[in-house]
C-alpha cells in the first residue's frame, strides 16, 4: 500500500504543470518567438544586472539605459474613432526604442537601433549601455546580444526591466519613443 502511495505520489509530482525549471540555456542566435517566457541568466559579452545593482549605476548617471519594449499596435478601429495609447512608463532618463529587440529586424528599424544607440551613446562605444524591458522579456536579451554585435564593448543587461524596478518602488515615468527618421 505504501508502495502504491509513493507511486501516485510520484506520478502526480511528473504530471504537476507548475515546477520549478531551469532557466533556458543561451542560444547562439536571437530568440524569434515566444518572447515572454523565462530568458537565461547569463548574455555572453554583457554584464547582467540585478535591480540594486541597475539602481546604483542610475543614480550614479553612469550609463545610458535603453528601453525596447514593444509599442503596442494600433487596433483597427472604425474612421473618426479616437485612439489614445496607453501611457509607457519607463526608468526615468532612458531612451525608448521600441520594436528593436525582435529576433528579426526589417532594415529600418536596424538603422532606428543604430541611429538610438548613437544618441544615448554619444557615439562612444565604451559608454556603459543598460537594456532593458519587462521581467521574463527576451526583447532585451535580443537587443542586448545585437548592441554587443553592433560593436559596443560595454553592455549590461536588466533582465528584470521596469517589472523590478518597479517591484523595488523606484520611480518610473511616462516616456516617448525616440522619433524615427522623417517624424518630429
Amino acid at each position: 500500500m505504501i508502495r502504491l502511495a509513493a507511486t501516485l505520489a510520484v506520478m502526480f509530482v511528473a504530471a504537476s504543470p507548475v515546477r520549478a525549471q531551469d532557466p533556458p540555456a543561451e542560444p547562439e542566435g536571437y530568440r524569434t518567438e515566444d518572447y515572454r517566457a523565462p530568458v537565461p541568466v547569463t548574455l555572453a559579452g554583457a554584464r547582467v544586472l540585478t535591480t540594486a545593482e541597475a539602481e546604483a549605476i542610475w543614480r550614479d548617471k553612469s550609463a545610458a539605459f535603453v528601453d525596447v519594449l514593444p509599442r503596442a499596435p494600433k487596433p483597427n478601429l472604425p474612421a473618426g474613432t479616437v485612439w489614445r495609447e496607453r501611457p509607457h512608463l519607463n526608468i526615468p532618463g532612458s531612451i525608448w526604442l521600441p520594436d528593436t529587440g525582435y529576433g528579426k529586424l526589417a532594415a529600418p528599424t536596424e538603422d532606428y537601433l543604430r541611429r538610438g544607440l548613437v544618441r544615448a551613446s554619444g557615439g562612444d562605444a565604451t559608454r556603459l549601455l543598460v537594456i532593458y524591458c519587462q521581467e521574463n522579456c527576451w526583447m532585451s536579451w535580443n537587443a542586448a546580444k545585437r548592441v554587443l554585435s553592433h560593436g559596443y564593448r560595454n553592455v549590461a543587461w536588466y533582465p528584470e526591466g521596469t517589472d523590478g524596478w518597479e517591484r523595488a518602488k523606484l520611480p518610473l515615468a511616462d516616456a516617448e519613443p525616440e522619433p524615427r527618421e522623417g517624424e518630429q
